[in-house]
């Protein structure tokens, strides 16, 4: 799963559990529902930066996220003790992820696999993640 910096689920694929994540970063990658922009040329604009694990250090993976158009951010649990002793207020990025992980796994349904098709529980999956983006909209922009 990729979500945005608030949490909420862009993109998603669903594999077997004896799979590594390193190998379904560029299925996750393509699956992503809004595309990233493209930059112009006249602007000198940052490429968007994707916030991944210790388990993502190798050389094939700034390769893979660059030819998607954004720049791997790759630190490990020790790498952010140290940035948090020289800043106190620093918070770490990938927890992001989990806590949307732990939004999904308030589903009953996804808690345990009960769907045998991978159709299925994709379309659940994909429900899932609809609802939390539709729970993070601010009460007074919804329609009344």
């Amino acid at each position: 799963m990729i979500c945005d910096a608030a949490g909420i689920p862009i993109g998603l694929v669903v594999a077997g559990a004896n799979r590594h994540d390193q190998q379904l970063l560029e299925p996750t990658l393509d699956a992503l529902i809004v595309k990233p922009p493209e930059p112009d040329e006249d602007a000198q604009a940052l490429p968007i930066g994707l916030c991944l694990d210790r388990g993502y250090r190798t050389k094939q993976i700034p390769v893979i996220v660059a030819e998607h158009g954004m720049l791997a951010h790759i630190q490990g649990r020790d790498e952010e003790i140290k940035a948090r002793e020289f800043d106190p207020a620093w918070t770490a990025r990938r927890w992001v992820i989990e806590r949307t992980h732990s939004w999904i796994n308030r589903f009953r349904g996804l808690l345990i696999r009960w769907s045998k098709k991978t159709e299925n529980h994709t379309a659940i999956l994909q429900l899932a993640c609809a609802v939390i983006s539709w729970r993070s909209i601010p009460r007074h922009l919804l329609p009344r």
